[in-house]
């Protein structure tokens, strides 16, 4: 078996910089990919498309293949969330402090900037393969073409082919395979808030805008040519606004202009698009064991998370770093301890942040619109600006750090129950700035040592 022969299923984000990565590890990379070349045969895919939030862990994986400035003029900072309520007023949430600041990206041109730097390497990406099977007993996939069926040998297969990976639905087979999948019951939508008639962003062009609306909600992410991108997050069905009770423009108007008027007077082509665009799924997927053989699950494909926290893209591109990271320590002819010293490593990690996602989508849709929320913020922002080694919003702590994300997890919980206290003093609105911050910063020294 040809150990140094890659074979990558699926040519998106996390696909394209796993070839990149390996290509400068000097291995011959084959990725195969079910779509068409949109370079060569441009196909609508519009509508489904959450813009990308990129963050620490993104950028230190770009950073270390060579790629952070060619990235950078396709992305927008954005230093926080600028929370819109019922009657247009808006509230500004920082993210971190230090202008620290997330980047909106558009997933189409990024993913097109990663491919064609694979293949300046040398990766070759055949378009148009269709994987159906995997025979792991022979590390033989199975394609399917426009000119027919064939099979190929692949000594090594990366599975990077997304939430409904072939490579994964090959592993269920097998025995001993864990899988969990949990769709919730909200679904997106995308829109769009075009650029004004002077050819302007039609509003702060460097922030996350979120219109919170209790069980739903209107997020807006910035691109280089003046538009947002918009996403629509209703339930399903069974809620007073949903998408099954939207049927015509006088019921998206009817909403719009009830909930979110001062998007609505910025979105002129809304009702086309509300009625072009698909309304997508949002699931969250969990599995384990993520390798066969010498084949292994990476990003969605063994982690697909929901979107609200931003680090779907940012795990995937982490998850590329530390399998390279393994690479580097033990060689090319050591897959089975590379893959194995991955996936123990990654996966208290991943279900860690999988977790976190879900609980922040109560967070933005409803949370960031109290005025106590607002309020606690503050208080731990004071609290990392006086102890900063003591003190890290678990915001913080995931979107701009390296530390695991089940370790951020752990404290954050800690930190929450502290707050929860701080928060249930009834004069906490008149008093906050009057607040003992040593003694706040005692008690979770004393929680993290129970």
């Amino acid at each position: 078996m040809k150990q140094n022969e890659i074979t990558i299923l699926g040519a998106g984000l996390i696909g394209s910089l796993m070839a990149i990565y390996l290509k400068r590890q000097g291995l011959d990379v084959s990725v195969y990919d079910k779509r068409p070349d949109k370079r060569k045969t441009p196909y609508y895919e519009g509508g489904r498309s959450i813009n990308m939030a990129l963050s620490h862990r993104g950028w230190k994986s770009l950073e270390q293949v060579g790629l952070k400035d060619k990235v950078l003029p396709l992305a927008i900072p954005m230093y926080g969330r600028k929370v819109h309520d019922e009657h247009g007023g808006t509230t500004f949430i920082p993210y971190g402090k230090n202008k620290q600041a997330i980047y909106s990206i558009s997933r189409g041109k990024f993913n097109q900037l990663l491919a064609e730097e694979a293949e300046r390497l040398g990766a070759v990406i055949n378009f148009e393969h269709k994987c159906v099977d995997v025979d792991f007993s022979n590390q033989e996939i199975t394609f399917e073409t426009k000119e027919g069926i064939y099979k190929k040998e692949a000594p090594v297969i990366i599975g990077a082919d997304g939430a409904y990976s072939s490579l994964r639905m090959a592993m269920q087979k097998q025995i001993r395979f864990n899988y969990k999948q949990e769709y919730i019951s909200h679904g997106y939508k995308e829109l769009t808030i075009p650029a004004t008639s002077k050819g302007e962003f039609a509003m702060d062009p460097n922030a996350l805008h979120i219109w919170p609306r209790g069980k739903f909600m209107l997020i807006a992410l910035p691109n280089p040519d003046k538009s947002f991108t918009c996403t629509l997050f209703l339930p399903f069905e069974g809620s007073k606004v949903c998408f099954e009770k939207i049927n015509d423009d006088s019921d998206l108007e009817s909403v719009f202009k009830h909930y979110f008027d001062d998007a609505y007077q910025l979105m002129p082509n809304l009702k086309e698009e509300y009625f072009k665009n698909p309304t997508a799924a949002l699931i969250n997927i969990e599995c384990y064991p993520w390798v066969q053989g010498h084949s292994i699950l990476l990003g969605d494909a063994s982690h697909a998370m929901v979107p609200f926290y931003g680090q779907g893209m940012n795990c995937g591109f982490e998850d590329c770093y530390i399998l390279n990271s393994y690479l580097d320590k033990f060689g090319h002819n050591s897959w089975d301890l590379v893959f194995e010293k991955f996936q123990k490593q990654r996966k208290p990690d991943t279900d860690a942040i999988c977790q976190l996602a879900m609980e922040n989508f109560v967070e933005m849709r409803d949370s960031v619109a109290d005025p106590k929320f607002i309020l606690r913020k503050k208080i731990e922002a004071k609290l990392h600006d006086l102890y900063p080694n003591d003190w890290i919003p678990l915001y913080s702590m995931v979107t701009f750090s390296d530390m695991g994300y089940a370790e951020a997890y752990a404290q954050g919980k800690l930190q929450e129950a502290v707050m929860d206290k701080v928060m249930a003093d009834p004069l906490i609105t008149e008093n906050w700035d009057k607040l003992d911050y040593e003694e706040i910063i005692n008690i979770m020294e004393t929680a993290k040592a129970v």
